[in-house]
């Protein structure tokens, strides 16, 4: 506990005086971000997000199954993530934690709500058979932020994924894969944002993380499509505000720098 006070002590005193972050960067500044496409050949789309030292694999798998009952003429998403133990000390073997459960869901939840899929166009015969497509996310290496990473490996596994071939009775040959992408038509940016003191710090790494009385994820396309709150402490009116004109502004500026030959 004296280590974690000690430094938080230093993290805000360290902005305080040099307007600085432990690891050099602005306060609005993100950490390099590396994106790799088509990573694993078992999957229909797959990418891998460097994010400082942040590390975060995500694969798309995708299958036939009816529909839901109330959208009978649309496809099916379904988001999951798992913490590999190799990828912090935090992390155990197991179920997923609290904390896989809140990142599947808030990255799940900025796909769906920003209408990111064209679902309707993974119909293949309404009210009896849909594509379904399973988005995986893994923690390979953890140093804070993985939320934004796993956003960002989700949506460039989806823009990386192809249609399987269906074979001659309509059942799916994964062995070959034809020329038709997952009908993706917007990209959602996630920007979360740790408030430490007075100050609100983007893209907190590992060390500011540990120390941070609260953060903030918004999800936003041109508009914001999901919120998600962390943290023991609040945040004031104004502190939102700023926290939504900032991540506003950053979504644009990595909607553009990663995925900028995408759009």
């Amino acid at each position: 506990m004296k280590l974690f006070e000690n430094m938080k002590h230093y993290i805000i005193d360290l902005a305080k005086k040099e307007g600085k972050r432990v690891d050099g960067r602005k306060f609005d500044e993100y950490r390099e971000i590396k994106v790799e496409y088509g990573v694993s050949k078992n999957a229909e789309g797959s990418a891998k997000v460097t994010l400082g030292n942040t590390v975060v694999v995500a694969g798309v798998k995708m299958e036939i199954g009816e529909p839901f009952p109330d959208k009978p003429d649309e496809g099916i998403l379904i988001v999951n993530a798992e913490f590999s133990p190799i990828a912090s000390p935090e992390f155990e073997p197991g179920p997923p934690n609290e904390y896989a459960i809140e990142l599947a869901r808030v990255v799940d939840r900025g796909i769906r709500e920003s209408g990111a899929i064209d679902m309707k166009k993974l119909c293949i015969s309404e009210g009896e058979k849909v594509w379904m497509i399973f988005v995986d996310i893994y923690v390979m290496n953890h140093d804070g932020n993985l939320i934004d990473a796993s956003a960002l490996a989700a949506m460039a596994a989806l823009l990386d994924a192809k249609l399987p071939k269906l074979d001659e009775e309509g059942n799916i040959d994964y062995h070959e894969h034809t020329d038709e992408k997952v009908p993706v038509v917007k990209i959602p940016i996630a920007i979360t944002i740790a408030k430490i003191g007075d100050f609100l710090f983007v893209d907190p790494c590992k060390k500011e993380e540990d120390v941070m009385d609260a953060r903030i994820t918004i999800t936003s396309t041109d508009v914001i499509n999901g919120v998600q709150k962390g943290g023991s402490m609040g945040l004031t009116q104004d502190e939102i505000y700023q926290c939504i004109d900032l991540a506003m502004e950053k979504a644009k500026e990595l909607r553009s720098r990663v995925f900028g030959d995408k759009i």
